[in-house]
């Protein structure tokens, strides 16, 4: 029975001021790996509660219940075959006492060994006991994992210096880490574990706020007083959620003192980082005078969050204000020094933002464009200018697409297409633009909002500007799409011309490597056609997108010479489709699609992609029909019959060569289903068209247990293979149901 004592055990890193955009992830990292190691060792239960710690200077964690020792383990070892152990009288032979030998153990073990079946021979074994890690020996091993596993953005090199461990020399010993550390916790309720690391020796000292501290340093009583000795006595609140969550309570309740109905604006990147720079967060009220807010909100709101890491005060319509939220890092009696060197600092950025914001309006996005032919896009593919001739290009034919669509599409002008395609084209030609802008060469996450500000101060028509802004739409999951049917339009062209052109020159995304983000690009396209239903086909998009690159300037593209691709637009725009449905089944199957579902829609590789939300909705409601499963493993078995036909089948039958009943009790019943389930599914009704297909399973398990596919006469064999086909055309026009084949 163990003896060991459990108690609860608080470890810290005490370090210099950690990457805030990295805390999170870091402490995160540093208490699971820690407490996963002392779980793996069984020195901490499987349940044991773990509590990560994370301010900017430390790194901790506390886990409950961790024995001081784990519970011996027994082992049981397979030595050898018993003929090579044992020799004929039954006497441990040379090369079993010499195995012994290596584990510790003599020949009066030899008589306990056991004889134990080992495939077809019998093999000796022995029961031995692995005696439990030592708290002091597991720790020492959860920390130095936990450290070697932590996501470092940039380790640093830096020498120890006097006192800070046993066999260095201060000065000459080198130490790599995120940033250099400077003190080691490790208590076990109130008893300190004897390890090192990072040329540290662990103690129960910490320090605390760097100016607000009651005591320096905090003497830690136990392991369970960390978090309330730190925020008593250290003026450290060292929780990283406990911070993040004041910080949202003050930041709420600035905003209300600020003025009524102000919020102040969301962003959770920001908070996380603001987060990680402070360690007991003050927040403070701070102003900018009106006249800034003639420049573009997004302009200033950017330069205080990006530069300053303020808080935005926007209005219940969301529009910016001249206040802003500070969190501050310390808590003075007056405030106002504060308050006003922050007011100081963000003027001449906002004065920076007004003055890049005139002088870009001095000059139109059109006079901007023969410069564009100086922006080198791709080494591979040209500028931004040949560039924008490509998305114009491949805009144009999108735009005749809709023009002869089958299904209904109606421009939101109210005037015919050649008014779109002329606004596409003017859209598409200006929409790099602003690459060349001072706002956007200073911020470049402004592309595409500073186009649209400054295409809208020159007065260019309705729907140009808002096109030219939303061309970049979706950038990220769960962005709006694009307003208008210019915009839509430039969007799908300019990310198709991306996926295009770098699948051309071999950029495929590898693994978790997409450096040119085309997965993003490949849904951003997926979503538009989808979410606005548009009629629009999947060949004939990437077909006219391949056309712009193979039309325009082709004898200067690698794109045309890329042996990997054998130089031809089929075998690129197959990549890149297959690249689409391979990105829409993860996306279906993360919307909460089953596998299945997701497979036999796609197995057909729909050409309209705004056909596949009913498609799946009609393969789930087909699904729960009792004659589902019946009629996918007959489907499946049909579609293995004719891959193995010798030659390719057609969907051509002859009654007349009928012989047994159940062929011509098929055909009937195709001939009743077909009419039906074809007029649903011209209509868009796929559920109805595939439900009807329903009635079939009885003629076709009849077909199956009295018909030879397969039989001696070829015509007759012909024939059955041909009903065989009509069957699986009949079957799989919505989706493959064999697929849903358990």
């Amino acid at each position: 029975m163990s003896t060991s004592r459990t108690a609860n055990l608080l470890v810290e890193l005490f370090v210099e001021e950690l990457p805030p955009k990295a805390l999170k992830k870091l402490g995160e990292s540093f208490a699971t790996v820690l407490a996963d190691s002392l779980k793996a060792q069984g020195l901490a239960a499987a349940d044991a509660a773990v509590t990560p710690y994370a301010s900017p200077r430390r790194l901790a964690v506390h886990v409950s219940a961790v024995a001081d020792k784990a519970a011996d383990q027994p082992v049981q070892h397979k030595l050898m075959p018993v003929s090579v152990g044992l020799n004929a009288e039954g006497q441990a032979t040379p090369a079993l006492l010499k195995k012994l030998g290596s584990l510790g153990l003599g020949a009066e073990v030899v008589a306990s060994l056991k004889k134990l079946p080992d495939g077809k021979a019998e093999a000796l074994f022995i029961d031995t006991v692995k005696p439990g890690a030592t708290l002091a020996d597991g720790l020492q091993k959860a920390l130095e994992e936990s450290l070697a596993k932590l996501p470092i953005p940039k380790v640093m090199t830096y020498q120890l210096q006097e006192g800070e461990g046993e066999g260095f020399q201060p000065g000459w010993t080198s130490v790599n880490f995120v940033r250099p550390a400077h003190g080691l916790v490790a208590l076990h309720g109130e008893k300190v574990v004897p390890v090192a690391t990072l040329g540290l020796k662990a103690g129960r000292g910490t320090q605390g706020h760097r100016f607000e501290a009651r005591v320096s340093p905090v003497v830690l009583r136990d392991a369970d007083s960390y978090a309330a000795q730190l925020r008593e006595e250290g003026a450290v609140i060292a929780s990283f959620a406990e911070r993040r969550a004041e910080i949202v309570s003050q930041l709420e309740a600035a905003a209300g003192r600020a003025g009524q109905h102000l919020k102040p604006i969301e962003d959770e990147a920001l908070l996380d980082e603001v987060c990680a720079l402070v360690e007991r967060p003050n927040v403070l009220i701070g102003r900018f005078e009106e006249a800034f807010l003639a420049v573009p909100q997004e302009c200033l709101i950017l330069t205080m969050k990006a530069n300053q890491k303020y808080f935005p005060l926007l209005d219940t319509e969301g529009k910016l204000t001249h206040q802003f939220l500070v969190v501050s890092n310390i808590s003075p009696s007056d405030a106002s020094a504060i308050i006003g060197g922050n007011e100081r600092v963000v003027r001449p950025r906002l004065a920076d933002a007004k003055f890049f914001f005139d002088q870009d309006r001095k000059k139109t996005l059109a006079s901007r464009v023969p410069g564009l032919a100086k922006v080198v896009y791709h080494n591979k593919l040209g500028t931004q200018g040949e560039r924008s001739e490509r998305v114009r290009a491949i805009a144009h034919a999108i735009v005749n697409q809709l023009r002869m669509a089958t299904l209904p599409f109606t421009v939101d002008d109210k005037d015919h297409f050649d008014v779109l395609d002329s606004k596409a084209q003017q859209a598409a030609l200006l929409a790099k633009t602003d690459l060349l802008t001072d706002m956007v060469g200073e911020f470049p996450e402004l592309q595409g909002i500073m186009g649209g500000y400054y295409a809208r101060h020159e007065g260019l028509r309705d729907g140009v500007a808002i096109a030219i802004e939303d061309h970049y739409k979706p950038r990220f999951a769960g962005d709006a799409l694009p307003r208008n049917h210019t915009g839509t339009v430039v969007a799908l062209a300019d990310k198709l011309e991306t996926l295009v052109g770098l699948f051309g020159i071999g950029q495929l995304p590898t693994g978790d490597r997409d450096p040119f983000a085309l997965r993003r690009h490949a849904l951003g396209v997926i979503r538009i056609l989808i979410e606005k239903n548009l009629p629009l086909a999947l060949p004939e998009l990437l077909a006219g997108a391949t056309g712009a690159f193979f039309d325009i300037g082709a004898d200067d593209l690698s794109l045309t010479k890329d042996e990997s691709f054998g130089g031809d637009a089929p075998n690129v725009r197959t990549k890149v489709s297959n690249f689409f449905y391979d990105r829409l089944a993860v996306s279906l199957r993360e919307q909460g699609y089953s596998a299945q579902e997701v497979d036999a829609v796609l197995a057909l590789q729909p050409p309209r992609l705004g056909d596949i939300p009913r498609r799946l909705a009609a393969v789930r409601a087909f699904a729960a029909l009792p004659e589902a499963e019946s009629l996918a493993a007959a489907n499946k078995r049909v579609s293995n019959i004719l891959k193995k036909a010798e030659a390719a089948v057609e969907a051509q039958v002859d009654a007349a060569l009928f012989k047994e009943p159940a062929e011509g009790a098929l055909y009937e019943a195709l001939q009743a289903v077909v009419p039906k389930a074809q007029a649903a599914f011209e209509q868009g009704d796929y559920t109805a068209s595939l439900q009807a297909l329903a009635v079939l399973r009885a003629p076709v398990d009849a077909f199956f247990d009295g018909v030879m596919v397969n039989a001696d006469d070829a015509a007759l064999k012909a024939n059955r293979l041909g009903l065989l086909a009509t069957l699986h055309a009949a079957m799989n026009r919505v989706a493959d149901i064999s697929r849903l084949a358990a």
